[in-house]
């Protein structure tokens, strides 16, 4: 069985839904660790509903080598999944686990990618543009934020009265229908 640790920031819905697909999917993958940067944050309860260990690390620790990779080979994590994961990834995490790691970005890539771009920031960017279509990339990690290669893409339609919330809701749903599948199939065959 490979392990996954899932890096998450937030809420904790995509965590959610690719620790529900492992659990329920019998693929050669599970998840076996939650990591996160901010100890309110709602994915810690959602993966100790779902019987994952969770751990709360600074800035300083996840960037500190010793810490984070003990942690990470402690655990026997075979693949990282960034799951709204708010800070850059260490790029001696990169070189560990390079083709390893990968990231769900609410955009067409290369479009509305890069620092700051997230979230809502993302959807309402997309908006104020006036695209007529979005998506989901799911991408590995590079050193460069959002220029890891891809690996998929999803899109759904921009309607000219669609709002920032509008986008959003057809992005999440995007996020649950492909993203622990396409983990699945990268990594684990499924």
């Amino acid at each position: 069985m490979k392990r996954i640790a899932i890096f998450a920031s937030g809420n904790g819905s995509n965590a959610e839904n690719i620790i529900r697909y492992f659990q329920e999917k019998g693929s050669s993958g599970e998840v076996a660790l939650v990591v996160c940067n901010k100890s309110g944050a709602k994915v810690l309860e959602r993966a100790g509903r779902l019987g994952v260990e969770s751990v709360v690390m600074s800035r300083d620790e996840i960037n500190d080598r010793q810490s984070m990779l003990g942690l990470l080979e402690s655990h026997r994590i075979d693949v990282i999944v960034l799951a709204g994961f708010l800070l850059m990834v260490p790029s001696f995490l990169i070189e560990r686990y390079r083709d390893r790691i990968v990231n769900i970005h609410p955009s067409l890539l290369p479009k509305f990618g890069g620092k700051g771009m997230y979230g809502r920031h993302v959807h309402e960017a997309v908006v104020n543009s006036g695209e007529v279509e979005t998506g989901i990339t799911i991408h590995y990690v590079s050193e460069m934020c959002d220029e890891g290669r891809m690996i998929f893409q999803a899109r759904t339609s921009v309607e000219q009265s669609d709002t920032a919330e509008d986008v959003e809701k057809k992005v999440h749903e995007l996020e649950r229908e492909h993203f622990a599948r396409v983990i699945d199939e990268t990594f684990f065959g499924g």
